[in-house]
């Protein structure tokens, strides 16, 4: 079968697009924004290309038409798709159609930390034989790509709150119908689809409502709005999981390190299992708490689960360390949200302690676009001891107000070769550059170290 991917350089629609292929179908697909780990991933695969969405790329006649949440009516390609008559679905339909039916579907979902857990969580299986399938809107590093089918019965996909295609409004995560359900945390996000918190939280019992009484909902117990969304309804045993005790916490954490880097895990106030990984951060600490509760669901032990995690390298895009030029370290980090902005500055603190850090963000989530955040984005950022703010064209307000709540360690910029310039003369040996952004930032990653690599000693 010949299956077309329009938006296919999407984390999600990239990963779909990577299991139609070792199913064995011939994959094509199109995209307007193409950028790595995803295209160079896709390209790896041997999957065709189509630059842009000219509607003319449908007379390659596919024998079905998987659409991405990007797409909407009025683009010419869409149009033509309807009028065409071609056979069109959701990549959510299709995967939950073709791969998740008869598989143990394990569902990772949440606000924040949901890539991660989930990426943890696979390798805590791969590791302990099982052989998962697995689908993540991020690039594990241990395995080097985003999702692959599994010899095992067992399959575990993020499953995102954003909804499901022009035609499908409801969030991605009612088609995947899981087993196991891991709820990492709840906060409002996507502002273009959802008006308010309770919004999501409705969308958040409809998964619930999904999941068979036979299964397990490991959740956050530390989460009041999980909590508030638990309490409209659920048919299904729970077991809660918290960095601190709180009334509803089965498991818990001992900070060994004060930077996360070590911690003692706790089972009915029992320890459990000890953890010592490179990775660092309170949320990573508690992201490996909640994979470690959800794997012993899976019939996966603690102490086994937690030296999986020993070896565990992250996920790109999360703290990925760039490169290294004199002495100055960059760092990529997918934040896009003032709560992950706060905790990943957090998390470089707690490591490196008196070395500067020098925060760049770009506002590109519609979230962010929308201005739903500025209330509380000069506190998101305060923990730096510099910040850049990028004031990309159409953002719709005013970055100033935010740098002039941070006072004098604050400078905004609509010119990205402007930015690149004034970061490359103003960084010193000793620096800690956290560039955040939910996109590619115009390459600034590594036009940024070019610079460094090009200045004089």
């Amino acid at each position: 079968m010949h299956i077309h991917v329009i938006g296919i350089c999407g984390t999600f629609m990239g990963g779909i697009a990577a299991l139609a292929r070792a199913a064995g179908h011939r994959v094509t697909g199109s995209d307007a924004n193409v950028y790595p780990p995803m295209s160079t991933q896709l390209e790896a695969l041997g999957i065709a290309l189509i630059d842009g969405y000219d509607p003319c790329q449908l007379d390659i006649a596919p024998d079905v038409v998987l659409v991405g949440n990007v797409m909407s009516r009025g683009n010419p390609l869409i149009e033509r798709l309807l009028d065409s008559g071609l056979a069109f679905t959701s990549g959510p339909h299709w995967l939950a159609e073709n791969l998740l039916r008869g598989r143990e579907v394990v569902a990772v979902a949440g606000t924040h930390g949901k890539t991660t857990t989930a990426s943890m969580l696979a390798w805590i299986l791969d590791r302990a034989g099982r052989s998962p399938g697995f689908l993540i809107g991020g690039m594990p590093a241990n395995f080097g790509l985003s999702a692959r089918t599994g010899d095992g019965p067992v399959f575990v996909v993020e499953a995102d709150e954003y909804d499901t295609a022009f035609f499908d409004k409801r969030a991605k995560f009612v088609h995947y119908h899981p087993r196991h359900l891991v709820l990492t945390n709840l906060e409002f996000d996507h502002a273009d689809i959802y008006p308010d918190l309770a919004a999501i939280q409705r969308q958040f019992h409809h998964l619930m409502r999904t999941v068979p009484g036979s299964g397990r909902v490991t959740w956050n117990a530390a989460d009041p709005a999980l909590a508030e969304m638990l309490a409209m309804g659920c048919w299904t045993r729970r077991v809660g999981f918290a960095r601190t005790p709180v009334a509803g916490a089965d498991w818990q954490l001992r900070l060994l390190e004060a930077d996360g880097s070590a911690f003692e895990v706790l089972h009915h106030e029992r320890t459990a299992a000890i953890v010592r990984w490179p990775l660092i951060g309170l949320h990573n600490a508690e992201n490996g708490l909640a994979a470690i509760a959800s794997a012993q669901g899976l019939g996966v032990e603690p102490a086994r689960a937690a030296a999986a995690l020993a070896a565990f390298q992250g996920v790109r895009r999360r703290l990925e360390l760039c490169g290294e030029v004199r002495g100055i370290r960059v760092y990529d980090d997918f934040a896009h949200h003032p709560t992950a902005v706060a905790k990943t500055i957090d998390g470089l603190r707690r490591r490196d302690g008196g070395r500067r850090i020098v925060a760049v963000l770009e506002p590109r989530s519609n979230t962010m676009r929308l201005g739903h955040h500025r209330a509380v984005l000069a506190t998101a950022l305060a923990g730096a001891d510099r910040v850049w703010l990028y004031q990309p064209t159409g953002l719709g307000w005013n970055l100033d107000e935010i740098a002039g709540s941070l006072g004098g360690k604050a400078t905004v910029a609509d010119d990205l070769a402007t930015l690149v310039a004034a970061l490359a003369a103003e960084l010193k040996a000793g620096d800690e550059v956290l560039i955040m952004s939910n996109g590619g930032f115009g390459g600034l990653h590594e036009k940024l170290l070019q610079a460094l690599r090009a200045a004089p000693e």
